[in-house]
C-alpha cells in the first residue's frame, strides 16, 4: 500500500500524541519494562500496517489500545514457557480497567519516578538491575557483592518503600486536588 505524506503526518502526529499513554498501558500488563517496550514497537508496526483501516477523525487512542492489547496477547502466548503468566482473562480485565484511565496511570508513573529517585544510590541500581536490566536476583548479587538471599529481602523493603511512597504521594495529591 503506498501511503501519501498526509497519511504519514496523521499518522505520526496521532502516534507522538498518544505514546505515552500507550507505553503506560502497555507496561500495566507486561512483566518488565523491556518487554513493554518490545511489545509497543510490535504494535506500532502493527498500527502502521493498518493506519489505512483507521477512519480519521474517530477516537485513534480506543484503536491503538486495541492493537496494542493484542499485541500483548501475542507476545503472552510467545512467552507460555515463562514462569509467572496470568490468564487471558485476568489481562483482559485489567486492559478494560485501564482503557480510559490514561491520567492516573500517569500520575502513578510520575509518583513511581520521584519515589525511585529519592531511594539510596545502591537501592536504585538494584532496582534498575531488576525492573530495567531484566536481570536475574543471582546476576544482581553477583554484581552488588551480596547473597542472594541478602538481594531479595532488600528488594522486597524497597517494593515496600516504594508502594508506601507511591500511596502517600497519589494521596496528597488528591488532598490537593489534583486529578489522579
Amino acid at each position: 500500500m503506498v501511503r501519501d505524506s498526509a497519511d504519514t503526518e496523521a499518522f505520526i502526529r496521532l502516534l507522538s500524541e498518544h505514546e505515552r499513554g500507550l507505553y503506560l498501558y502497555v507496561m500495566s500488563m507486561a512483566p518488565q519494562a523491556s518487554d513493554a517496550d518490545d511489545i509497543l514497537q510490535e504494535a506500532k508496526v502493527v498500527m502502521w500496517r493498518h493506519f489505512g483501516d483507521f477512519k480519521l477523525g474517530t477516537n485513534f487512542g480506543a484503536w491503538a489500545r486495541k492493537v496494542a492489547f493484542y499485541q500483548v496477547l501475542a507476545y503472552r502466548k510467545r512467552k507460555q514457557r515463562d514462569r509467572l503468566c496470568f490468564s487471558d482473562r485476568f489481562v483482559e480485565l485489567v486492559a478494560e480497567e485501564l482503557k480510559d484511565d490514561e491520567s492516573h496511570l500517569e500520575a502513578r508513573y510520575q509518583s513511581l519516578a520521584s519515589c525511585v529517585a529519592k531511594l539510596d544510590p545502591e537501592h536504585q541500581r538494584i532496582v534498575n538491575l531488576r525492573y530495567e536490566g531484566g536481570e536475574s536476583i543471582e546476576a544482581i548479587a553477583e554484581a552488588v557483592g551480596r547473597t542472594s538471599g541478602a538481594v531479595y529481602r532488600v528488594l522486597s523493603r524497597i517494593r515496600k518503600s516504594l508502594h508506601a511512597c507511591v500511596s502517600l504521594q497519589l494521596d496528597k495529591n488528591l488532598e490537593d486536588g489534583e486529578m489522579v
